[in-house]
């Protein structure tokens, strides 16, 4: 979706539009989350924007695409995103990963997905399909939901002009850390097994 279409409807339709834009970007929809949430931090540093209406507002779209994915998963998420996951840019390689990163370290990954890229989008579908309590998905995404919209819009307000260059630094930065995280959990998990089946031998 084109930035400059972003602008037109916050322009007319204002907080509701903030409020539906990240519903749908956290569903999945070709939506750039994170660029709209550094935007209307940077409206609310030109007084075009209130600050504590654009954080509500933004974190109750954020708050209601999550749920909105959880109840797919609950519903038949993964018949869902096999069917459907090409239009919302997920593929069967990237689910599967999302999966397996899920089993191991579940809730956690709720409030840290938020930051990386291709990630937010299926991993309340994964939380839901996978039988995690609502209670537990609620507690760990929402918390994230807080923080990520928080960071988004006070990056955009404080650094002004250069509100844009805030998401690409970001997101370059999560995946670093995502894959330095991903690395050094395999890596450990390798040297456990290694080291316990050692101890068998023995």
């Amino acid at each position: 979706m084109p930035l400059e279409q972003i602008q037109v409807w916050i322009s007319q339709y204002g907080y509701a539009a903030i409020y539906v834009l990240l519903t749908l970007g956290i569903v999945g929809l070709p939506v750039p989350d994170e660029t709209l949430l550094a935007l209307t931090g940077f409206l609310v540093f030109q007084g075009k924007l209130h600050g504590a209406p654009t954080y509500i507002a933004a974190l109750s779209g954020t708050v209601s695409g999550i749920s909105l994915s959880y109840a797919i998963g609950r519903i038949g998420g993964k018949r869902f995103l096999r069917r459907f996951g090409q239009s919302l840019h997920v593929t069967p390689a990237r689910l599967d990963k999302v999966h397996a990163w899920f089993a191991r370290r579940g809730r956690w990954t709720l409030a840290i997905a938020y930051f990386v890229p291709g990630v937010r989008h299926v991993i309340a579908i994964v939380a839901g399909s996978s039988g995690t309590e609502f209670g537990v998905f609620a507690l760990f995404a929402y918390s994230g939901a807080c923080i990520w919209s928080a960071v988004f819009i006070l990056a955009g307000y404080y650094l002004g002009e250069g509100w844009a260059e805030f998401p690409d630094l970001v997101r370059r930065l999560a995946i670093g850390v995502f894959v330095v995280a991903v690395v050094t959990l395999g890596a450990f998990a390798f040297l456990r097994s290694r080291k316990e089946r050692k101890g068998h031998r023995h």
